[in-house]
């Protein structure tokens, strides 16, 4: 107050007022620009970060190619929330704990792992790649990473897996047929190869809107060992339409029975995205879960990842004791694996990331994995634990994410319907 002057007219703030002022953003992410252009990506010894892969994927691979696997439904909101829920999250670290030795295995599914986290799903890695999912199986046996093979893979299971070593652990994918027979002979083939669990994918009984990938044409004649052949039409050039023409959507919760009789090991449900559902899946007597909104790909505007492990904390903490949580979406960091375990995941599933880092081949994954492990082990550190049995609630501050959870399971509104034409 001592320097008002009150010679000056008192007038609103207003641009008048304030003059020019120019507002610097924060960059986006904590990359370094990387000079690339197609075809000439930088020595991978130059990447010192997990979002290195995916900035030099984006000027390097094929148009095509990055529109189909950056792309998200609509107007990209999940995907960007899948990413920023974790960044709202704070970390609360202890200190004066002997952590000179760290710990990261994780047993996933019956499986042992090194890592907290494991290899989605994803399609057509070929695309990526020459070597595909077999350049990632190469990539994730040295530090014992499970690789889950998608219905909608580059090579033939047998391949893939033939690709790791003997004692390698591998998951699959399954999206269900039309032709239920179809579904069956798959799953007698993949458990004879020694498949240890079975993700279906329920998330997507038709694919969502990508329109990024519907702009590019698609490249007419590409096949997946599933039969399916690409193509443009009026709606675009999508690859994610490929799947929609023989994806069964009439799978419901009576098809728990049917799975059960052809598959005898461990069955997750992929896509779970409410807390009445992970209940139902506890109910059902399934083995997992993955919280997950298919890297906000098919319905946008649906909840954030991370904050379905919030919403089941809340409403059916039951749950956590019946069955395993996994999660995936928006993983990126060190820190956002060690959230996701406090908040009570066992492990999380990454697809994007891995795909960027197949840029390099089998080396790529091998990096990938040594940089987001190696991250891990600091957050671990610098939070004050030695192990994973050690997470807990107490190491996260969730507060400026509290209030999208949702406290009820029906809605305040829930009295309101429609009425029924009769």
């Amino acid at each position: 107050m001592d320097n008002f002057n009150k010679d000056k007219p008192v007038e609103t703030v207003s641009q008048k007022t304030l003059g020019d002022v120019s507002l610097k953003l924060p960059p986006a992410t904590a990359t370094v620009p990387i000079e690339s252009s197609p075809g000439d990506k930088p020595p991978l010894d130059t990447i010192i970060s997990t979002l290195d892969f995916e900035e030099i994927a984006a000027k390097t691979l094929p148009a095509k190619t990055w529109a189909f696997y950056s792309s998200a439904a609509t107007d990209l909101i999940t995907k960007r929330m899948n990413a920023e829920c974790f960044d709202q999250i704070m970390l609360r670290p202890r200190m004066l704990v002997d952590v000179a030795e760290v710990n990261t295995e994780q047993t996933i599914l019956g499986c042992k792992s090194g890592v907290p986290f494991y290899f989605s799903p994803t399609a057509m890695a070929k695309l990526v790649h020459p070597e595909g999912e077999k350049a990632v199986a190469r990539g994730c046996k040295g530090s014992k990473v499970i690789q889950t093979i998608s219905t909608q893979a580059s090579y033939p299971v047998n391949e893939i897996i033939g690709s790791g070593e003997e004692d390698q652990s591998f998951f699959f994918q399954l999206y269900v047929n039309k032709d239920r027979s179809k579904s069956e002979d798959l799953l007698a083939r993949v458990q004879g190869l020694g498949i240890k669990a079975i993700f279906v994918t329920i998330d997507a009984p038709v694919p969502g809107k990508r329109e990024a990938d519907e702009r590019a044409k698609a490249e007419e004649g590409l096949s997946i060992p599933s039969g399916s052949k690409a193509r443009s039409d009026n709606k675009g050039g999508g690859y994610g339409r490929i799947m929609g023409r023989w994806v069964d959507a009439s799978l419901s919760w009576k098809d728990i029975s049917w799975l059960r009789k052809h598959w005898s090991g461990p069955i997750v449900l992929k896509g779970v995205m409410t807390a009445m559902d992970a209940r139902l899946a506890a109910e059902h007597g399934l083995d997992g879960i993955v919280l997950s909104n298919h890297g906000g790909r098919n319905l946008d505007t649906s909840p954030a990842s991370i904050l379905l492990l919030l919403e089941l904390q809340k409403n059916c903490p039951e749950v956590f004791d019946k069955l395993e949580v996994l999660l995936d979406g928006g993983i990126r960091r060190g820190t956002d694996v060690f959230k996701a375990l406090c908040l009570g995941a066992k492990a999380v599933g990454i697809g994007r990331g891995f795909l960027y880092a197949l840029n390099y081949g089998q080396e790529g994954v091998e990096k990938y994995v040594e940089i987001l492990k190696d991250e891990l082990e600091t957050t671990m550190r610098l939070c004050g634990i030695t192990d994973l049995s050690q997470v807990h609630p107490g190491l996260v501050n969730t507060g400026a994410v509290d209030h999208l959870v949702p406290g009820l399971e029906s809605h305040p509104y829930a009295k309101w319907r429609p009425k029924a034409r009769l």
